[in-house]
């Protein structure tokens, strides 16, 4: 298996995972809305032989630094558990340190997420509607996220699944 930004022949596989991974197309048409828009700033699949097995996606955010929303990842059923997510995720942190982003913000288990450095405690003081015990940050450039009341927004796409 090997990780690579994401090629247009591999759009049809993304969109095949996300409508796998996800209980609407809603994640699916974010990918694309995404796109379109032109937010996304990295976008890394994870291929075996020449299927996609493996997507994640970061887009540009509207935040008092240079920050990425983490999201949508979404993995082939039969191959889930096997480290795909945490090698894409992984991957796409150090991408996003070496083009210079200075944090990363994402929506989900922190169970999961606080492994790569996450943690409920960084996006604490952002004003955001998805503020709460999932909604976490990491700072990529070791300087600290004290940015208290200051908005963060996803990219306009997002609005489509509230």
């Amino acid at each position: 298996m090997r990780i690579e930004a994401e090629q247009p022949a591999h759009r049809p596989g993304i969109r095949r995972l996300a409508l796998g991974a996800f209980p609407t197309a809603a994640e699916a048409d974010l990918v694309d809305r995404l796109r379109h828009d032109g937010d996304v700033a990295i976008s890394l699949v994870a291929v075996d032989g020449e299927e996609v097995v493996g997507h994640v996606l970061f887009s540009a955010m509207t935040a008092p630094m240079k920050a990425l929303g983490l999201g949508p990842v979404a993995v082939e059923a039969s191959r889930r558990g096997e480290g795909i997510a945490s090698d894409l995720i992984r991957e796409g942190l150090a991408r996003a340190r070496r083009e210079g982003w200075q944090a990363v913000f994402v929506l989900g288990d922190p169970a999961f997420y606080a492994r790569f450095g996450f943690s409920v405690e960084q996006a604490a003081g952002f004003e955001t509607p998805y503020a709460g015990p999932y909604f976490m940050a990491l700072a990529l450039d070791g300087t600290s996220l004290a940015h208290a009341n200051d908005p963060v927004a996803y990219a306009p796409a997002f609005q489509s699944l509230e």
